[in-house]
């Protein structure tokens, strides 16, 4: 596997085909049980090195505030960064085929046995281990922030009002977002 690219530099001069993204978010799709965005940041930044971390870590930031699902936005994002209209058409397709199908599946056969203890207990280990992998992508998100001392106290002072004082998402996002941009133009720049 390459290494992964520096922090602020472009991740490559290398345009994924639409093809690739197809691929690319597909594979992202079909391994992405327990939470796709562990999966998207390591498909783009690590492995296919579409973008840089601090690249991805914008593209999201500006997908969360955006609505719709999170990764559905980056998909779009990503596609349409490279490849245009058809680049977001095949990556959103690339990302939704595999789940979509499985999903239907998979909830047939759990519709037939949801009640049985055994199934019930593997549904509470998986949480527990989704958690986990969503805390550590987590991590590696917020590591483009790492020495920049506003944006981790924006980081910070998100989490606690959202988290801790549990502000509804609809108020707190775009007042945050908002203060966030101000502060960071005022003071970062």
């Amino acid at each position: 596997m390459a290494s992964p690219p520096s922090d602020g530099i472009r991740a490559s001069n290398n345009r994924p085909t639409i093809t690739g993204l197809f691929t690319g978010f597909f594979m992202i799709g079909v391994r992405g049980f327990g939470g796709v965005l562990p999966w998207a940041r390591r498909t783009i930044v690590e492995e296919r090195q579409w973008l840089s971390a601090a690249e991805f870590t914008e593209v999201l930031g500006l997908c969360q505030f955006l609505p719709g699902g999170n990764i559905i936005n980056v998909s779009v994002a990503v596609g349409s960064r490279f490849r245009g209209g058809p680049g977001a058409v095949a990556a959103i397709l690339g990302l939704m085929l595999a789940p979509v199908a499985i999903v239907i599946g998979l909830g047939a056969i759990y519709d037939q046995f949801a009640e049985q203890p055994v199934v019930r207990r593997a549904f509470a280990s998986l949480a527990a281990a989704a958690s986990a992998f969503v805390l550590t992508a987590s991590l590696k998100i917020a590591a483009p922030l790492r020495g920049r001392w506003l944006a981790m106290a924006i980081a910070a002072l998100t989490f606690v009002a959202i988290a801790v004082i549990r502000l509804p998402l609809p108020l707190a996002m775009p007042v945050l977002a908002v203060a966030s941009i101000l502060l960071l133009w005022w003071f970062e720049v």
